[in-house]
């Protein structure tokens, strides 16, 4: 990249936005529950990247989504979805699933455990606008576990025309795409190099850059350039490359 003035603004985990019900425990990097106007506080086209831990048997009733593109990661736990379109998943961790709201659609996502289980759901829901608003709605999911399992980067999401023969899910953003990585302790990854991009450490530590990031830190690079991340405790990193911004 040619962007002049690369920054590394760290967020960390206590610094989020923390949003509670008693049955949701919401952490949020951009302030999400409430706010109208989510592309002021946007980093990139990333609107919303929620980190909610959800009681067994709870979970968000049937609501209204229009022109967003929504990806769900699910980190402990099971969570099953439904949509007024018909679609309808449970989703585990290593399963990356994309709903494309376009025209509008009403869906519902719950702890998939019951009231007895005693076992959590922790996801990481993440939203960025389409390139083309009104399209009709679609749903798309896929286990990426074993490609995962290497420890390497992997692109699970993305619109990018680069990625067309390799993503897991297509989205609906031409400027897009989400890697995910498991990396065992002691190993490095190259963060993609792109005018935005925002980075996850959303299990174990690491260092970036000389910088000690533990669970739940994030980190929004701005400008360009490609810094390493090395775990030291196994991990797990979202990453978020973008080459626009929101309007």
């Amino acid at each position: 990249m040619t962007t002049e003035d690369p920054t590394a603004q760290i967020v960390r985990s206590a610094d989020r936005k923390h949003w509670w019900d008693g049955a949701i425990d919401s952490w949020q990097s951009f302030p999400a529950t409430g706010n109208f106007d989510l592309a002021s506080a946007a980093h990139g086209l990333l609107l919303v990247h929620n980190e909610d831990t959800v009681a067994p048997g709870e979970g968000f009733d049937r609501h209204h989504h229009r022109n967003m593109e929504i990806v769900t990661w699910v980190l402990d736990g099971t969570l099953r979805h439904e949509d007024s379109v018909g679609n309808t998943g449970v989703l585990r961790p290593g399963v990356i699933q994309r709903m494309s709201a376009g025209s509008g659609v009403l869906h519902s996502e719950r702890n998939a455990t019951g009231y007895t289980s005693r076992r959590p759901l922790r996801v990481v829901q993440m939203w960025v606008p389409p390139s083309t608003p009104d399209t009709e709605p679609s749903y798309e999911e896929r286990d990426v576990s074993d490609a995962l399992a290497g420890g390497d980067l992997i692109v699970v999401a993305s619109g990018l025309p680069r990625d067309a023969d390799r993503t897991a899910v297509t989205l609906g953003n031409r400027d897009a795409a989400l890697h995910v990585a498991r990396p065992a302790a002691g190993q490095s990854i190259t963060v993609p190099d792109a005018p935005f991009v925002h980075v996850f450490l959303a299990r174990g530590d690491a260092t970036m850059d000389g910088v000690e990031l533990r669970q739940g830190d994030a980190v929004r690079l701005t400008g360009g350039g490609s810094p390493r991340i090395t775990t030291t405790s196994p991990g797990e990193i979202l990453i978020w490359e973008m080459h626009s911004a929101a309007a």
